[in-house]
Protein backbone atom coordinates (compact mmCIF):
# COMPACT_ATOMS: atom_id res chain seq x y z
CA UNK A 1 0.00 0.00 0.00
CA UNK A 2 1.20 3.20 -0.81
CA UNK A 3 1.75 6.12 1.78
CA UNK A 4 -0.12 9.02 1.63
CA UNK A 5 1.45 12.08 1.59
CA UNK A 6 0.35 14.54 3.92
CA UNK A 7 1.07 18.48 3.57
CA UNK A 8 0.97 21.27 6.65
CA UNK A 9 0.67 24.73 5.83
CA UNK A 10 -0.06 27.89 6.75
CA UNK A 11 0.73 31.56 7.88
CA UNK A 12 3.43 32.33 10.39
CA UNK A 13 2.93 31.59 13.54
CA UNK A 14 -0.07 29.65 13.42
CA UNK A 15 1.35 26.75 15.56
CA UNK A 16 2.07 24.60 12.23
CA UNK A 17 5.32 23.25 13.93
CA UNK A 18 4.04 22.49 17.25
CA UNK A 19 0.80 20.68 15.45
CA UNK A 20 2.96 18.77 14.18
CA UNK A 21 5.46 17.43 16.90
CA UNK A 22 2.20 17.04 18.56
CA UNK A 23 1.36 14.55 15.80
CA UNK A 24 4.25 12.98 15.66
CA UNK A 25 4.61 12.79 19.23
CA UNK A 26 0.98 11.03 19.69
CA UNK A 27 1.54 8.95 16.95
CA UNK A 28 4.67 7.27 18.67
CA UNK A 29 7.05 8.60 15.82
CA UNK A 30 9.15 10.54 17.75
CA UNK A 31 12.24 8.15 18.44
CA UNK A 32 13.06 7.50 22.36
CA UNK A 33 16.10 9.81 22.38
CA UNK A 34 15.35 12.42 20.05
CA UNK A 35 12.44 13.07 22.32
CA UNK A 36 14.85 12.57 25.73
CA UNK A 37 17.58 14.92 24.53
CA UNK A 38 13.93 17.48 24.20
CA UNK A 39 14.16 17.08 27.80
CA UNK A 40 10.97 16.32 30.50
CA UNK A 41 8.92 19.09 29.00
CA UNK A 42 9.69 18.68 25.56
CA UNK A 43 9.21 21.75 23.45
CA UNK A 44 7.44 19.86 20.17
CA UNK A 45 7.61 22.50 17.65
CA UNK A 46 11.45 21.51 17.61
CA UNK A 47 11.06 18.26 16.46
CA UNK A 48 11.33 18.97 12.82
CA UNK A 49 13.19 22.23 12.71
CA UNK A 50 16.23 20.35 11.56
CA UNK A 51 18.29 23.29 10.30
CA UNK A 52 20.46 25.47 12.53
CA UNK A 53 19.42 28.54 10.95
CA UNK A 54 15.72 27.56 11.30
CA UNK A 55 16.03 27.62 15.37
CA UNK A 56 17.94 30.52 15.13
CA UNK A 57 15.28 32.30 13.69
CA UNK A 58 12.53 30.48 14.97
CA UNK A 59 10.78 29.64 11.39
CA UNK A 60 10.62 26.72 9.15
CA UNK A 61 12.89 27.41 6.04
CA UNK A 62 12.69 24.07 3.79
CA UNK A 63 10.55 21.55 3.95
CA UNK A 64 11.10 18.73 6.31
CA UNK A 65 9.94 14.92 5.36
CA UNK A 66 8.79 12.58 8.11
CA UNK A 67 6.80 9.74 7.99
CA UNK A 68 4.54 8.42 10.65
CA UNK A 69 2.34 5.09 10.95
CA UNK A 70 -1.99 5.80 12.12
CA UNK A 71 -4.17 3.03 12.07
CA UNK A 72 -1.93 0.71 9.86
CA UNK A 73 -1.36 3.32 7.17
CA UNK A 74 1.93 5.00 6.25
CA UNK A 75 1.84 8.51 6.05
CA UNK A 76 4.66 10.66 4.37
CA UNK A 77 4.07 14.38 5.86
CA UNK A 78 5.81 17.63 4.38
CA UNK A 79 6.14 20.47 6.94
CA UNK A 80 6.29 23.53 4.32
CA UNK A 81 7.23 26.87 5.48
CA UNK A 82 4.82 30.04 6.34
CA UNK A 83 6.80 32.75 5.06
CA UNK A 84 5.60 34.19 1.68
CA UNK A 85 9.72 34.16 0.59
CA UNK A 86 9.71 30.39 0.79
CA UNK A 87 6.24 30.09 -0.92
CA UNK A 88 8.03 28.06 -4.25
CA UNK A 89 9.01 25.49 -1.21
CA UNK A 90 5.57 25.21 -0.32
CA UNK A 91 4.35 24.84 -3.79
CA UNK A 92 7.17 21.78 -4.18
CA UNK A 93 5.31 19.64 -1.72
CA UNK A 94 2.05 20.90 -2.54
CA UNK A 95 2.86 18.97 -6.05
CA UNK A 96 3.25 15.46 -4.25
CA UNK A 97 0.81 16.03 -2.01
CA UNK A 98 -2.90 13.63 -1.57
CA UNK A 99 -4.51 15.45 1.41
CA UNK A 100 -3.68 19.27 3.35
CA UNK A 101 -4.02 20.25 6.77
CA UNK A 102 -4.10 24.38 6.32
CA UNK A 103 -3.61 25.92 10.04
CA UNK A 104 -5.27 29.43 11.36
CA UNK A 105 -4.98 30.74 14.39
CA UNK A 106 -7.82 31.01 16.34
CA UNK A 107 -7.08 34.27 17.22
CA UNK A 108 -6.77 35.65 14.12
CA UNK A 109 -8.60 35.54 10.23
CA UNK A 110 -7.63 33.76 7.14
CA UNK A 111 -4.19 35.43 6.39
CA UNK A 112 -3.13 36.57 2.78
CA UNK A 113 -0.48 33.87 2.64
CA UNK A 114 -2.95 31.25 3.93
CA UNK A 115 -5.26 32.54 1.12
CA UNK A 116 -1.86 32.15 -1.11
CA UNK A 117 -1.69 28.24 -0.13
CA UNK A 118 -5.21 27.48 -0.11
CA UNK A 119 -4.83 28.86 -3.86
CA UNK A 120 -1.46 26.80 -4.42
CA UNK A 121 -2.82 23.75 -3.49
CA UNK A 122 -6.07 23.97 -5.52
CA UNK A 123 -3.60 24.29 -8.34
CA UNK A 124 -1.87 21.71 -7.16
CA UNK A 125 -4.72 18.92 -7.74
CA UNK A 126 -4.82 18.68 -3.77
CA UNK A 127 -8.55 17.88 -3.14
CA UNK A 128 -9.10 16.67 0.45
CA UNK A 129 -8.11 19.67 2.92
CA UNK A 130 -8.53 19.95 6.27
CA UNK A 131 -9.04 23.23 8.11
CA UNK A 132 -7.07 23.24 11.68
CA UNK A 133 -8.01 26.08 13.79
CA UNK A 134 -5.18 26.11 16.10
CA UNK A 135 -4.81 27.46 19.77
CA UNK A 136 -8.39 26.82 21.09
CA UNK A 137 -7.09 27.25 24.20
CA UNK A 138 -6.06 31.03 23.94
CA UNK A 139 -9.85 31.90 22.89
CA UNK A 140 -10.99 29.81 25.72
CA UNK A 141 -12.45 27.17 23.70
CA UNK A 142 -15.11 29.24 22.78
CA UNK A 143 -17.18 28.17 19.43
CA UNK A 144 -17.53 31.25 17.93
CA UNK A 145 -14.13 32.23 16.95
CA UNK A 146 -14.01 28.47 15.07
CA UNK A 147 -16.79 29.36 13.50
CA UNK A 148 -15.87 32.60 12.24
CA UNK A 149 -12.72 31.40 10.56
CA UNK A 150 -15.16 28.36 8.74
CA UNK A 151 -17.30 30.45 7.49
CA UNK A 152 -14.44 32.59 6.16
CA UNK A 153 -12.42 29.64 4.99
CA UNK A 154 -15.57 27.85 3.26
CA UNK A 155 -16.62 31.18 1.15
CA UNK A 156 -12.76 31.57 0.40
CA UNK A 157 -12.39 27.71 -1.09
CA UNK A 158 -16.28 27.58 -2.52
CA UNK A 159 -14.22 28.86 -5.68
CA UNK A 160 -11.07 27.07 -5.60
CA UNK A 161 -12.95 23.61 -6.87
CA UNK A 162 -12.06 21.63 -3.29
CA UNK A 163 -14.62 19.10 -2.96
CA UNK A 164 -13.47 18.12 0.21
CA UNK A 165 -13.05 20.31 2.89
CA UNK A 166 -13.43 19.58 6.74
CA UNK A 167 -13.06 21.98 9.84
CA UNK A 168 -11.55 21.34 12.89
CA UNK A 169 -10.80 23.22 16.02
CA UNK A 170 -7.90 21.83 18.26
CA UNK A 171 -4.80 22.87 20.08
CA UNK A 172 -1.81 21.64 19.40
CA UNK A 173 -0.25 22.76 22.46
CA UNK A 174 -2.73 20.61 24.79
CA UNK A 175 -3.45 18.14 22.20
CA UNK A 176 -7.17 18.71 22.71
CA UNK A 177 -8.84 18.26 18.98
CA UNK A 178 -5.73 16.06 17.58
CA UNK A 179 -5.84 12.93 18.82
CA UNK A 180 -7.64 12.91 21.54
CA UNK A 181 -11.42 14.11 22.24
CA UNK A 182 -11.55 16.82 25.10
CA UNK A 183 -14.85 17.96 27.09
CA UNK A 184 -13.69 21.01 26.72
CA UNK A 185 -14.54 21.22 22.91
CA UNK A 186 -17.69 19.16 23.35
CA UNK A 187 -18.97 21.26 21.27
CA UNK A 188 -17.70 19.73 18.17
CA UNK A 189 -19.10 16.99 16.79
CA UNK A 190 -16.88 16.18 13.61
CA UNK A 191 -13.88 14.31 13.57
CA UNK A 192 -10.03 14.51 15.18
CA UNK A 193 -7.25 15.57 13.41
CA UNK A 194 -6.22 11.98 13.68
CA UNK A 195 -9.59 10.48 12.53
CA UNK A 196 -10.02 12.62 9.23
CA UNK A 197 -6.32 11.32 8.50
CA UNK A 198 -7.18 7.62 8.76
CA UNK A 199 -10.28 8.23 6.53
CA UNK A 200 -8.16 9.47 3.68
CA UNK A 201 -9.32 7.42 0.57
CA UNK A 202 -5.70 6.35 -1.39
CA UNK A 203 -6.04 7.20 -5.38
CA UNK A 204 -8.08 4.36 -7.81
CA UNK A 205 -5.02 4.60 -9.94
CA UNK A 206 -5.61 0.97 -11.31
CA UNK A 207 -9.01 2.24 -12.76
CA UNK A 208 -7.28 4.75 -15.16
CA UNK A 209 -5.80 3.94 -18.86
CA UNK A 210 -2.08 2.66 -18.41
CA UNK A 211 0.59 5.57 -18.68
CA UNK A 212 4.08 4.40 -17.85
CA UNK A 213 6.93 7.29 -18.55
CA UNK A 214 9.98 5.70 -19.53
CA UNK A 215 12.87 6.28 -16.95
CA UNK A 216 15.82 3.98 -18.52
CA UNK A 217 15.95 1.33 -21.53
CA UNK A 218 17.95 -1.50 -20.34
CA UNK A 219 19.93 -3.54 -22.90
CA UNK A 220 20.91 -6.85 -22.51
CA UNK A 221 22.44 -7.78 -25.87
CA UNK A 222 19.63 -8.19 -28.43
CA UNK A 223 17.04 -7.47 -26.28
CA UNK A 224 15.61 -4.40 -24.09
CA UNK A 225 13.48 -3.55 -21.43
CA UNK A 226 12.14 -0.45 -19.90
CA UNK A 227 11.77 0.63 -16.64
CA UNK A 228 10.04 3.32 -14.90
CA UNK A 229 6.72 4.18 -12.20
CA UNK A 230 3.77 3.66 -13.45
CA UNK A 231 1.92 7.03 -13.16
CA UNK A 232 -1.43 5.54 -13.52
CA UNK A 233 -3.46 2.06 -14.77
CA UNK A 234 -2.30 -1.57 -14.62
CA UNK A 235 -0.17 -3.32 -17.31
CA UNK A 236 0.03 -7.34 -17.62
CA UNK A 237 1.90 -10.02 -20.10
CA UNK A 238 -0.53 -9.57 -23.16
CA UNK A 239 -1.90 -5.69 -23.16
CA UNK A 240 -0.74 -3.52 -26.19
CA UNK A 241 0.71 -0.31 -25.75
CA UNK A 242 1.27 2.69 -28.12
CA UNK A 243 4.91 4.50 -27.76
CA UNK A 244 4.54 7.81 -27.58
CA UNK A 245 5.42 10.43 -29.01
CA UNK A 246 6.45 8.64 -32.05
CA UNK A 247 2.98 6.42 -31.89
CA UNK A 248 4.80 2.92 -32.80
CA UNK A 249 2.83 0.27 -31.12
CA UNK A 250 3.65 -3.93 -29.54
CA UNK A 251 2.30 -5.87 -27.46
CA UNK A 252 3.95 -6.32 -23.25
CA UNK A 253 6.00 -9.66 -23.34
CA UNK A 254 6.66 -9.50 -19.63
CA UNK A 255 6.26 -7.39 -16.48
CA UNK A 256 8.88 -7.38 -13.56
CA UNK A 257 9.22 -5.46 -10.29
CA UNK A 258 7.16 -4.28 -7.19
CA UNK A 259 4.53 -1.98 -6.94
CA UNK A 260 4.11 0.73 -9.59
CA UNK A 261 8.22 0.54 -10.48
CA UNK A 262 8.19 -1.97 -12.93
CA UNK A 263 10.49 -2.95 -15.72
CA UNK A 264 8.66 -4.17 -19.36
CA UNK A 265 9.85 -5.91 -22.88
CA UNK A 266 7.80 -6.56 -26.07
CA UNK A 267 6.96 -8.59 -28.38
CA UNK A 268 9.25 -6.77 -31.14
CA UNK A 269 11.41 -4.24 -31.63
CA UNK A 270 10.39 -0.55 -31.35
CA UNK A 271 12.12 2.27 -31.07
CA UNK A 272 11.42 3.61 -27.38
CA UNK A 273 13.92 6.44 -25.43
CA UNK A 274 14.08 7.46 -22.03
CA UNK A 275 11.49 10.34 -22.17
CA UNK A 276 9.02 8.37 -24.06
CA UNK A 277 5.47 7.12 -22.55
CA UNK A 278 3.93 3.82 -23.13
CA UNK A 279 0.35 3.92 -22.90
CA UNK A 280 -2.91 2.14 -23.23
CA UNK A 281 -3.58 2.55 -26.80
CA UNK A 282 -7.50 2.19 -25.79
CA UNK A 283 -7.30 5.62 -24.55
CA UNK A 284 -4.26 7.48 -25.05
CA UNK A 285 -3.10 10.81 -24.20
CA UNK A 286 -3.08 13.95 -26.68
CA UNK A 287 0.45 15.49 -27.90
CA UNK A 288 1.33 18.81 -28.53
CA UNK A 289 3.94 21.27 -28.48
CA UNK A 290 1.92 24.72 -27.52
CA UNK A 291 0.20 25.03 -24.06
CA UNK A 292 -1.90 27.34 -21.81
CA UNK A 293 -0.71 26.45 -18.11
CA UNK A 294 -0.34 27.69 -14.51
CA UNK A 295 2.84 29.05 -13.78
CA UNK A 296 4.14 29.16 -10.03
CA UNK A 297 7.36 31.34 -10.64
CA UNK A 298 10.45 30.51 -8.36
CA UNK A 299 13.12 32.14 -9.37
CA UNK A 300 14.87 35.30 -8.29
CA UNK A 301 15.28 36.45 -11.20
CA UNK A 302 11.99 37.69 -13.23
CA UNK A 303 10.62 35.71 -15.54
CA UNK A 304 11.20 37.21 -19.42
CA UNK A 305 9.06 35.46 -22.32
CA UNK A 306 10.53 34.25 -25.04
CA UNK A 307 13.81 33.31 -23.21
CA UNK A 308 14.40 29.53 -23.57
CA UNK A 309 14.14 26.93 -20.65
CA UNK A 310 14.32 23.88 -20.51
CA UNK A 311 11.01 21.83 -19.76
CA UNK A 312 10.66 18.84 -17.89
CA UNK A 313 7.58 16.57 -18.24
CA UNK A 314 7.38 13.01 -17.08
CA UNK A 315 11.01 11.80 -17.59
CA UNK A 316 11.61 13.92 -20.87
CA UNK A 317 13.31 17.48 -20.83
CA UNK A 318 13.23 19.46 -23.79
CA UNK A 319 13.44 23.31 -24.89
CA UNK A 320 10.66 25.47 -24.41
CA UNK A 321 9.62 29.00 -23.85
CA UNK A 322 6.80 31.05 -22.04
CA UNK A 323 5.85 33.22 -24.88
CA UNK A 324 2.94 35.21 -23.34
CA UNK A 325 1.66 36.01 -19.68
CA UNK A 326 -1.69 35.91 -20.25
CA UNK A 327 -2.31 37.56 -16.67
CA UNK A 328 -0.72 37.11 -13.29
CA UNK A 329 -3.53 35.85 -10.63
CA UNK A 330 -3.86 37.95 -7.56
CA UNK A 331 -3.44 35.10 -4.36
CA UNK A 332 -6.04 37.11 -2.28
CA UNK A 333 -8.71 37.21 -4.74
CA UNK A 334 -8.57 35.26 -7.74
CA UNK A 335 -8.25 38.76 -9.63
CA UNK A 336 -6.75 38.17 -13.31
CA UNK A 337 -4.36 41.32 -13.20
CA UNK A 338 -2.57 42.49 -16.23
CA UNK A 339 1.51 41.52 -16.23
CA UNK A 340 4.06 41.62 -18.49
CA UNK A 341 6.48 39.59 -16.09
CA UNK A 342 6.03 37.30 -13.12
CA UNK A 343 8.47 37.72 -9.87
CA UNK A 344 9.51 35.13 -7.52
CA UNK A 345 6.32 33.43 -6.64
CA UNK A 346 3.82 35.09 -8.54
CA UNK A 347 1.29 32.90 -9.72
CA UNK A 348 0.36 33.24 -13.68
CA UNK A 349 -1.26 32.38 -16.64
CA UNK A 350 1.32 31.65 -19.35
CA UNK A 351 1.57 30.31 -22.79
CA UNK A 352 4.18 27.98 -23.59
CA UNK A 353 6.09 26.71 -26.80
CA UNK A 354 8.30 23.75 -26.74
CA UNK A 355 10.56 22.48 -29.59
CA UNK A 356 9.12 19.05 -30.09
CA UNK A 357 5.71 17.64 -29.26
CA UNK A 358 4.95 15.72 -25.85
CA UNK A 359 2.48 13.53 -24.66
CA UNK A 360 0.02 15.52 -22.34
CA UNK A 361 -3.07 15.49 -20.24
CA UNK A 362 -4.41 18.22 -18.12
CA UNK A 363 -3.16 18.91 -14.79
CA UNK A 364 -6.46 17.86 -13.34
CA UNK A 365 -6.44 14.71 -14.99
CA UNK A 366 -2.95 13.86 -14.74
CA UNK A 367 0.08 15.16 -12.31
CA UNK A 368 2.46 13.24 -14.26
CA UNK A 369 1.39 14.64 -17.81
CA UNK A 370 0.18 17.77 -16.53
CA UNK A 371 2.67 18.90 -14.47
CA UNK A 372 6.14 20.32 -15.43
CA UNK A 373 8.98 22.25 -14.38
CA UNK A 374 11.08 24.99 -16.04
CA UNK A 375 14.73 24.65 -15.55
CA UNK A 376 16.82 27.77 -15.96
CA UNK A 377 19.16 27.06 -18.81
CA UNK A 378 22.65 28.84 -17.26
CA UNK A 379 22.02 27.64 -13.94
CA UNK A 380 19.98 24.19 -13.81
CA UNK A 381 17.88 25.87 -11.12
CA UNK A 382 14.42 25.24 -11.01
CA UNK A 383 12.34 28.61 -12.14
CA UNK A 384 9.02 27.74 -12.17
CA UNK A 385 6.66 24.81 -11.78
CA UNK A 386 3.80 24.53 -13.95
CA UNK A 387 0.47 22.85 -14.62
CA UNK A 388 -1.25 22.09 -17.91
CA UNK A 389 -4.59 23.31 -18.78
CA UNK A 390 -4.93 22.33 -22.51
CA UNK A 391 -2.93 22.54 -25.33
CA UNK A 392 -3.79 25.54 -27.84
CA UNK A 393 -5.75 24.86 -30.94
CA UNK A 394 -2.75 26.25 -33.50
CA UNK A 395 -0.53 23.29 -32.03
CA UNK A 396 -2.61 21.14 -34.16
CA UNK A 397 -3.24 23.27 -36.96
CA UNK A 398 0.10 23.62 -37.89
CA UNK A 399 1.95 21.04 -40.25
CA UNK A 400 5.51 21.39 -41.51
CA UNK A 401 5.75 21.97 -45.47
CA UNK A 402 8.10 19.55 -46.62
CA UNK A 403 10.36 21.44 -49.05
CA UNK A 404 11.79 19.34 -51.93
CA UNK A 405 15.23 21.74 -52.05
CA UNK A 406 17.34 20.96 -48.98
CA UNK A 407 19.53 23.66 -46.91
CA UNK A 408 22.51 21.55 -48.57
CA UNK A 409 21.54 21.40 -51.66
CA UNK A 410 20.83 25.52 -51.69
CA UNK A 411 24.90 25.29 -49.81
CA UNK A 412 26.07 23.46 -52.74
CA UNK A 413 24.84 25.57 -55.26
CA UNK A 414 26.13 28.91 -53.70
CA UNK A 415 29.82 26.69 -53.02
CA UNK A 416 29.77 27.82 -49.21
CA UNK A 417 28.71 26.71 -46.12
CA UNK A 418 26.41 28.44 -44.65
CA UNK A 419 26.90 30.38 -41.03
CA UNK A 420 26.25 32.46 -38.31
CA UNK A 421 28.26 35.40 -37.32
CA UNK A 422 26.89 36.61 -33.94
CA UNK A 423 28.51 40.10 -33.25
CA UNK A 424 28.00 40.86 -29.59
CA UNK A 425 29.36 44.01 -27.66
CA UNK A 426 28.27 47.15 -26.07
CA UNK A 427 26.79 50.21 -28.34
CA UNK A 428 28.92 52.02 -29.91
CA UNK A 429 31.82 49.30 -29.37
CA UNK A 430 32.06 48.94 -33.09
CA UNK A 431 29.76 45.49 -34.19
CA UNK A 432 28.05 47.13 -37.49
CA UNK A 433 31.46 48.70 -38.54
CA UNK A 434 33.73 45.68 -38.49
CA UNK A 435 30.31 43.28 -39.79
CA UNK A 436 29.82 45.96 -42.84
CA UNK A 437 33.68 45.36 -43.46
CA UNK A 438 33.48 42.00 -43.26
CA UNK A 439 30.62 41.39 -45.50
CA UNK A 440 32.30 43.77 -48.38
CA UNK A 441 35.17 41.41 -47.98
CA UNK A 442 32.32 38.31 -48.70
CA UNK A 443 31.20 39.87 -51.25
CA UNK A 444 34.51 40.48 -52.64
CA UNK A 445 35.50 37.08 -52.16
CA UNK A 446 32.31 35.67 -54.14
CA UNK A 447 30.57 34.44 -50.99
CA UNK A 448 26.79 34.53 -50.20
CA UNK A 449 26.17 36.61 -47.30
CA UNK A 450 23.62 39.44 -45.35
CA UNK A 451 23.72 41.36 -42.83
CA UNK A 452 21.55 41.39 -39.73
CA UNK A 453 22.11 45.30 -37.85
CA UNK A 454 20.31 45.76 -34.75
CA UNK A 455 18.74 49.15 -35.64
CA UNK A 456 17.61 48.15 -38.62
CA UNK A 457 15.51 45.58 -37.56
CA UNK A 458 14.32 47.74 -35.54
CA UNK A 459 13.09 50.07 -38.04
CA UNK A 460 11.12 47.22 -39.50
CA UNK A 461 10.45 43.81 -38.00
CA UNK A 462 11.20 44.56 -34.26
CA UNK A 463 9.31 47.76 -34.74
CA UNK A 464 6.58 47.18 -32.05
CA UNK A 465 9.67 46.42 -29.89
CA UNK A 466 11.13 48.53 -26.86
CA UNK A 467 14.11 48.12 -24.59
CA UNK A 468 13.20 46.48 -21.43
CA UNK A 469 14.48 43.16 -20.60
CA UNK A 470 11.51 41.46 -22.19
CA UNK A 471 11.83 43.11 -25.68
CA UNK A 472 14.86 42.25 -25.28
CA UNK A 473 15.08 38.86 -25.10
CA UNK A 474 11.92 38.77 -27.65
CA UNK A 475 14.23 40.87 -29.96
CA UNK A 476 16.78 38.64 -30.27
CA UNK A 477 14.13 35.21 -30.53
CA UNK A 478 13.13 36.85 -33.19
CA UNK A 479 16.20 38.07 -35.39
CA UNK A 480 17.54 34.17 -34.21
CA UNK A 481 15.01 32.85 -35.88
CA UNK A 482 15.16 34.75 -39.14
CA UNK A 483 19.24 33.98 -38.68
CA UNK A 484 18.38 30.46 -39.02
CA UNK A 485 16.12 30.95 -42.09
CA UNK A 486 18.92 32.22 -43.83
CA UNK A 487 21.52 29.91 -42.54
CA UNK A 488 17.99 27.07 -44.93
CA UNK A 489 19.09 29.25 -47.76
CA UNK A 490 22.65 28.82 -46.97
CA UNK A 491 24.05 32.26 -46.63
CA UNK A 492 26.86 33.32 -44.85
CA UNK A 493 24.91 35.54 -41.80
CA UNK A 494 26.24 38.24 -39.96
CA UNK A 495 24.26 39.37 -37.07
CA UNK A 496 25.54 43.10 -35.09
CA UNK A 497 23.54 43.06 -32.23
CA UNK A 498 24.02 44.03 -28.38
CA UNK A 499 22.59 40.65 -27.44
CA UNK A 500 22.77 41.33 -23.88
CA UNK A 501 21.70 37.99 -21.98
CA UNK A 502 23.94 35.24 -22.26
CA UNK A 503 20.85 32.74 -22.13
CA UNK A 504 19.71 34.33 -25.63
CA UNK A 505 22.69 34.02 -27.62
CA UNK A 506 22.90 30.22 -26.57
CA UNK A 507 19.62 30.13 -27.68
CA UNK A 508 20.62 31.78 -30.95
CA UNK A 509 23.22 28.68 -31.23
CA UNK A 510 21.20 26.33 -29.89
CA UNK A 511 19.08 26.75 -33.29
CA UNK A 512 22.00 26.79 -35.35
CA UNK A 513 23.56 23.44 -37.00
CA UNK A 514 26.81 22.42 -35.33
CA UNK A 515 29.60 24.32 -36.24
CA UNK A 516 27.57 26.49 -37.69
CA UNK A 517 27.18 29.43 -35.17
CA UNK A 518 30.36 31.67 -34.59
CA UNK A 519 30.43 34.09 -31.50
CA UNK A 520 32.10 37.30 -32.12
CA UNK A 521 32.77 39.88 -29.08
CA UNK A 522 33.60 43.02 -30.11
CA UNK A 523 34.68 44.31 -26.40
CA UNK A 524 36.26 47.76 -25.13
CA UNK A 525 35.98 49.53 -22.14
CA UNK A 526 32.55 50.94 -21.61
CA UNK A 527 34.40 54.78 -20.49
CA UNK A 528 35.89 54.08 -24.39
CA UNK A 529 32.89 53.16 -25.78
CA UNK A 530 31.07 56.28 -24.32
CA UNK A 531 34.28 58.86 -25.24
CA UNK A 532 32.99 57.29 -28.81
CA UNK A 533 29.50 58.41 -28.26
CA UNK A 534 28.43 59.43 -31.72
CA UNK A 535 24.65 59.34 -31.44
CA UNK A 536 24.89 60.74 -28.16
CA UNK A 537 22.47 57.61 -26.22
CA UNK A 538 25.21 56.95 -23.81
CA UNK A 539 25.30 60.82 -21.98
CA UNK A 540 21.03 60.75 -22.51
CA UNK A 541 21.26 57.39 -20.54
CA UNK A 542 23.89 59.27 -17.91
CA UNK A 543 21.70 62.07 -18.09
CA UNK A 544 18.35 60.22 -17.56
CA UNK A 545 16.46 60.73 -19.99
CA UNK A 546 16.98 57.34 -21.56
CA UNK A 547 15.78 54.09 -19.93
CA UNK A 548 16.92 50.56 -19.84
CA UNK A 549 20.38 51.59 -21.65
CA UNK A 550 22.78 48.60 -21.91
CA UNK A 551 25.63 49.24 -19.36
CA UNK A 552 24.28 51.99 -17.63
CA UNK A 553 21.03 50.71 -15.59
CA UNK A 554 20.42 47.79 -18.17
CA UNK A 555 23.03 44.60 -17.77
CA UNK A 556 25.56 43.61 -20.30
CA UNK A 557 26.78 39.75 -20.19
CA UNK A 558 29.96 39.57 -21.82
CA UNK A 559 30.90 35.98 -23.43
CA UNK A 560 32.50 33.41 -21.74
CA UNK A 561 34.38 31.94 -23.92
CA UNK A 562 33.79 33.33 -27.62
CA UNK A 563 34.74 32.11 -30.65
CA UNK A 564 36.75 35.25 -31.29
CA UNK A 565 37.30 38.35 -29.35
CA UNK A 566 37.86 41.57 -30.74
CA UNK A 567 39.58 44.74 -28.65
CA UNK A 568 38.96 47.59 -30.41
CA UNK A 569 40.79 49.64 -28.64
CA UNK A 570 44.02 47.73 -29.96
CA UNK A 571 43.00 46.53 -33.01
CA UNK A 572 41.74 48.59 -36.03
CA UNK A 573 38.67 47.42 -38.51
CA UNK A 574 40.66 46.47 -40.90
CA UNK A 575 42.34 43.87 -38.31
CA UNK A 576 39.58 42.84 -37.22
CA UNK A 577 37.94 41.85 -40.36
CA UNK A 578 41.11 40.32 -41.12
CA UNK A 579 41.29 38.04 -38.39
CA UNK A 580 36.96 36.98 -38.71
CA UNK A 581 38.29 36.34 -42.69
CA UNK A 582 40.56 34.07 -41.30
CA UNK A 583 37.71 32.30 -38.75
CA UNK A 584 35.39 31.91 -41.68
CA UNK A 585 38.03 30.63 -43.81
CA UNK A 586 38.77 28.27 -41.57
CA UNK A 587 35.17 26.80 -41.46
CA UNK A 588 34.68 26.96 -45.07
CA UNK A 589 37.65 24.77 -45.74
CA UNK A 590 39.54 27.42 -47.75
Amino acid sequence: MRPVRLIACGSVDDGKSTLIGRLLHDTGAVPADQLAALGPAPDLSRLLDGLAAEREQGVTIDVAHRPFDLDGRRFILADAPGHEQYTRNMATAASTADVAVVLVDARKTLQPQTRRHLRLLALMGVRRVLLAVNKMDLVDHASSPFHRIESEFRAFASSLAMIDLTAIPLSALTGAGVTRRDPVLSWHDGPLLSEWLAATPLPAVTDSPFRLPVQTVIRHGEHRSFAGRIAAGAVRPGDPVRVLPSGAEAAVATVTGAGPSVSLTLDRLVEVSRGDWLVSPDAPPAVADQFEAHLVWMSDQPLLPGRTHDLKIGTATVPARVMEIRHRVDPDTGEALAARTLALNDIGVVTLSLDVPVPFEPYNDNRDLGGFVLIDRMTSATAGAGMIRFALRRATNIRPQPLSVSRQDRAVLKGQHPLVLWFTGLSGVGKSTIADRVEQRLFAAGLHSTLLDGDNVRGGLNRDLGFTDADRVENIRRVAEVARLMTDAGLIVLVAFISPFRAEREMARGLMAPGEFLEIHIDAPLAVVESRDVKGLYARARAGRLANFTGIDSPYEPPTAPDLRIDTTACSCEQAADLIMDLIRSRQGR
